[in-house]
């Protein structure tokens, strides 16, 4: 999880690595970039757990989010974080419940609980044209 501030009420929250997609960069590659700027680590993705619409209430956005199961492969030394991400932590289950009221969106819980079902779409599912 990275601990981040959320830039429309300033508090500080946690969520799991997320972004854009830049121009001429696919889903996965985006998944894969966005988690090693904010994490540091590059990871082995490894299936979908969840697409989501989600509208926020804070800043009326509608954010269409993809959810990615990955493998953390190695911890790239003196990475440099996107200046946004406080802090990146390894968190258990019951750490997680105990930052729920803390988390950027419900949507961040949900796709743990899915995870936690065993559900996971293989990465077929995502076309690139």
């Amino acid at each position: 999880m990275v601990e981040e501030r959320d830039k429309t009420s300033g508090v500080m929250v946690f969520n799991q690595p997320a972004g854009h997609v830049e121009p001429g960069e696919s889903l996965t590659q985006a998944a894969l970039r966005e988690t090693l700027e904010e994490t540091g680590w590059n990871i082995e993705l490894i299936g979908v757990l969840d697409i989501a619409l989600y509208c926020a209430p804070t800043n009326g956005v509608t954010y269409y989010r993809t959810t990615f199961l990955a493998k953390a492969v190695y911890r790239v030394k003196d990475a440099v974080l996107d200046p946004d991400i406080h802090a990146v932590h390894w968190l258990d289950y019951d750490a997680i419940l105990a930052r729920s009221a803390r988390l950027r969106s419900p949507l961040a819980q949900k796709v743990i609980d899915k995870q936690r079902q065993g559900i996971c779409y293989s990465l077929d599912l995502i076309s690139h044209p």
